[in-house]
């Protein structure tokens, strides 16, 4: 299955791959800290263990960063 993350085409042999899954075999560094968007809908963490992704999905995996002056 190909699945399309942060702009770049990957391919995974799993035959189900759910999203927390995914951020697992990315290794996505504070998953706590990231906001999923799946087809361009964001997900809810609550959500992470039962979605399911399907060939061609877009996710994209966005870090929200604190600052200012």
């Amino acid at each position: 299955m190909n699945i399309n993350i942060n702009g770049e085409t990957k391919e995974f042999s799993q035959g189900k791959l759910s999203v927390a899954e995914l951020l697992k075999i990315e290794k996505v560094e504070m998953p706590d800290m990231v906001s999923v968007q799946l087809n361009d809908e964001f997900l809810r963490q609550n959500e992470y263990e039962g979605v399911f992704l399907k060939n061609g999905d877009i996710v994209n995996f966005l870090y929200f960063m604190g600052g200012g002056a």
